[in-house]
């Protein structure tokens, strides 16, 4: 069998330890976790299995393809639809499957209402309280209410909003949707959810009857400045390659495409094997760093289809094969996207098909 040229190792025991920091910042809450988009790149199947051990509440995925594939693996934990379904094809399957549909639009209402009167639908309400991506507006509530009362066949789940700014702890418009949806809420029955991540990290008001915790489940921070570690979580994502040439290049020389690296004196320079087809951003700069030997080596040079080049100048001892971490612990994946100029989420998410994954 060919060695993995790039693999990510996810660690389940960090995914479930995560979960459990979860339910240390809200305690009284219950917990949707967002599994969408392939967990964050993690492993939608593996991650749920992990999580659904360790007694999660429900999931959460952004549509109906997410939730066949989770249902296909045995996952029989609650799953909600984020997006909602986009037909009555697709509302007829949410049903069979068991599936709580998230309605967030009139014409998704209507869609369903106009299903036969003795389907079943586990429904969500989603309000907009300012984001203004998806949702009712507020004042819609009382009339979602009627809606509801008068479909015998509807069970309603609960009600949902979204923060907009809430990895701001300063954020007026953070407090402003809270408050504005309490409002809203006041004399409506029916579980609430406001919190992502953020939210139920630095807004206790936002720890309401649901919380639906994404980054933080893979250990990463979603605050400016932090990592995963400040909030005691662990990362669960660990990207390697290895070193597969190391050069010796006299001063003066240029590395890599358009020459845009000059060695300022002769130089030892490691080639790795691992680029943006990997996944890996191409606007990393120079500077960047990597792990080898448990020792941080900046990037030099232009990202490549399939290497990066490496100055090894204070890693002498470095050699051909020797593992090097792109993220993980003790490299953050915060810090990584702050290089790139993105956040966690893309890395975790950018990673392609090239890539081998374990789980541990």
């Amino acid at each position: 069998m060919p060695l993995p040229r790039v693999t990510a190792t996810v660690d389940l025991s960090a995914v479930r330890h995560n979960l459990q920091r979860v339910r240390e910042f809200a305690p009284q809450s219950k917990v949707m976790a967002a599994i969408k988009a392939d967990a964050y790149g993690h492993g939608a199947v593996p991650v749920a299995r992990a999580l659904a051990e360790a007694g999660v509440d429900a999931f959460a995925v952004a549509c109906l393809e997410e939730a066949v594939t989770l249902r296909d693996a045995g996952i029989a934990t609650r799953i909600a639809l984020l997006e909602g379904v986009l037909s009555a094809e697709e509302a007829e399957e949410a049903a069979q499957l068991e599936l709580e549909i998230v309605i967030h639009d009139r014409w998704q209402l209507e869609l369903l209402a106009s299903l036969p009167p003795r389907t079943p639908l586990s429904v969500w309400f989603k309000l907009d309280s300012g984001m203004h991506r998806l949702g009712f507006p507020l004042s819609e509530a009382p009339a979602l209410q009627a809606a509801l009362l008068a479909r015998q066949n509807w069970c309603l789940q609960g009600w949902i909003t979204h923060l907009a700014c809430a990895d701001d702890r300063d954020s007026v418009m953070t407090s402003a949707q809270i408050t504005a949806f309490d409002a809203a809420m006041a004399d409506i029955p029916g579980p609430r959810s406001i919190a992502n991540s953020a939210g139920l990290i630095a807004w206790p008001q936002a720890r309401v009857d649901w919380v639906r915790p994404g980054l933080m489940l893979y250990g990463a921070s979603p605050m400016p400045g932090t990592v995963g570690s400040d909030l005691g979580l662990k990362p669960a994502m660990t990207v390697a390659s290895r070193l597969i040439a190391v050069h010796e290049v006299p001063a003066g020389d240029t590395v890599g495409y358009g020459g845009t690296y000059i060695c300022p004196e002769a130089m030892r320079v490691g080639v790795v094997a691992v680029g943006y087809a990997d996944g890996v951003h191409r606007i990393l700069p120079t500077g960047a760093p990597v792990l080898i030997q448990e020792q941080r080596v900046p990037i030099i040079g232009r990202v490549s289809m399939d290497m990066i080049t490496v100055d090894l100048r204070s890693l002498p001892q470095a050699a051909v094969g020797d593992a090097v971490t792109l993220w993980g612990p003790g490299l953050p994946a915060e810090e990584v996207a702050t290089w790139a100029g993105t956040l966690s989420y893309e890395l975790f998410c950018g990673l392609t098909n090239r890539v081998h994954y374990r789980y541990v």
